[in-house]
């Protein structure tokens, strides 16, 4: 990737049709990347779970962070409602930037999404995928993803972390904060629906996707374990599974120098394969 200087985030909201806006969060230089991007898809924890990886990812590359409808306040049409509507509206916003050569990177439902994406990426805009932790495939053996909808928040954590000190205390919340995860959580309910953070049909269609795939698993993750990762991986065409020592469900957060090193790894490796090929 072309080496850019990292800047602060830039918000803009970007109209499509039906009336539907994605606000989306820029970082790098998006003139001098001649129309490539990486497009950085937040999880349940909202935008705020991938920043840090965000300006990281700047520091070489032109980084998009749209924030879901219904996420941090966004307005939500009625209709909209479900994984592929939001693949397809991302989808529709890269045609509207008129960005190619587009990685997609994605925690948890951000994976889901961009799984969808490159399924329906009809225009070739994408050129790979990396998946951290990813929900939306169904399996069958221990490698389940587990149902937190009734666990209290401090459980959660304990699932979701490695490390117990990077939890985020709820008693430092404001009532704004507290409001706005709640509205967040509302929103990954609707999206991530029944059954349960997965499309029973997806894991059989993955074949078809024939991008590069690295599928990077916190190791511990509690919610979605590795062996969940190593069949996510074994469903792509071409995909490449690498675990992340002493991290759990968002590995950007616990190891974010293993993670950055990863990605970068791959870009370096097998993108600029495909490039040069």
């Amino acid at each position: 990737m072309t080496v850019f200087s990292s800047s602060a985030s830039a918000s803009r909201t970007v109209e499509l049709r039906d009336g539907l806006s994605i606000t989306v969060d820029e970082r790098g230089d998006g003139a001098a990347a001649g129309g490539s991007a990486i497009l950085l898809l937040h999880g349940g924890g909202g935008t705020q779970s991938v920043a840090e990886l965000a300006a990281a990812l700047s520091e070489h590359s032109y980084v998009l962070t749209p924030t879901h409808p219904g996420f941090h306040g966004q307005p939500r049409p009625h209709w909209f409602d479900n994984v592929t509507d939001l693949a397809l509206a991302y989808l529709a916003l890269l045609d509207v930037l008129d960005l190619r050569e587009v990685l997609l990177i994605g925690n948890s439902l951000g994976d889901w999404i961009a799984s969808d994406m490159a399924l329906h990426d009809v225009s070739g805009r994408l050129s790979g995928l990396v998946v951290m932790n990813s929900v939306g495939i169904g399996t069958d053996g221990p490698g389940k993803i587990t149902d937190v909808r009734t666990l209290p928040p401090t459980e959660v954590g304990r699932l979701a972390f490695h490390n117990p000190s990077l939890l985020p205390d709820p008693a430092t919340l404001s009532d704004a904060q507290k409001a706005t995860a709640a509205d967040n959580q509302s929103a990954l309910e609707l999206y991530a629906g029944e059954p349960y953070m997965h499309d029973p049909k997806l894991r059989r269609r993955l074949h078809r996707v024939t991008l590069p795939v690295l599928v990077l698993w916190g190791e511990q993750d509690g919610v979605v374990p590795a062996e969940y990762g190593r069949v996510y991986a074994d469903s792509f065409a071409n995909a490449y599974f690498q675990p992340i020592i002493n991290a759990g469900h968002v590995p950007h957060v616990e190891q974010p120098d293993l993670t950055l090193d990863a990605i970068e790894a791959f870009v370096a490796g097998k993108l600029a394969e495909v490039t040069v090929g």
